[in-house]
């Protein structure tokens, strides 16, 4: 069985600041079920898009220093409820912050990274990553969704903008599920010894101890 969670970064990390723990409370899925599930997958297994499209928020910030005038970062993700086709539209305005909210957007989800799937549903805090683009118009736009630890990670180590936020609860199961009909957990790998010392058995030809 495998339980994994992520906690606070440590100081050898990468960019992405992503530390993993294996535990043993977290069960992915029976040996005895894999080989259904993957007989399964393509009639029965669980959707690859979420069961709902996915407005961002994006939220600018006015600064005062003399470095950057302004801060974008992804604010949140609701349920998209506007009309197909509908545009941006700001939310929130004032002399100092502006929201604005993108509808129209679409998580899916890949069999392999399923791992990423799951390090992610089991965190102390799931979150949706959001990588973004600032325009020449100056207005940061949401270009990818993910709830893959990894891929999110990737993008960081890439230099993209990415902005994580608190994942919807209602799209934990069907996360879940997706995960446990997709990940394998790869084999033990034997350890290899130099000679028969380094496994702690002495013998004729390694010499006296």
């Amino acid at each position: 069985m495998l339980a994994i969670i992520a906690h606070e970064p440590g100081s050898r990390q990468g960019k992405h600041c992503l530390q993993i723990k294996y535990l043993d409370t977290f069960t992915v899925a029976r040996r005895r079920r894999r080989a259904h599930n993957a007989r399964m997958v393509e009639n029965a297994g669980p959707s690859r898009i979420a069961p709902y499209p996915i407005a961002v928020i994006m939220e600018r910030v006015k600064l005062a220093n003399r470095w950057a005038t302004e801060r974008w970062d992804a604010k949140g993700v609701v349920r998209d409820v506007m009309p197909a086709g509908s545009g941006e539209r700001v939310i929130v305005s004032d002399e100092n912050l502006t929201q604005i909210l993108f509808p129209g957007l679409m998580l899916r989800l890949h069999p392999d990274e399923a791992e990423g799937y799951i390090y992610n549903i089991t965190s102390p805090q799931p979150k949706v990553f959001v990588m973004w683009r600032v325009g020449e118009d100056g207005i940061a736009r949401p270009e990818s969704l993910s709830v893959s630890y990894h891929e999110g990670a990737r993008w960081m180590d890439a230099e993209e903008n990415v902005g994580g936020v608190a994942l919807p609860p209602d799209l934990l199961q069907w996360i879940a599920e997706f995960g446990a009909a997709h990940y394998t957990e790869e084999p033990k790998k034997k350890k290899r010894y130099a000679s028969s010392r380094d496994k702690g058995v002495g013998s004729h030809r390694d010499g006296p101890k």
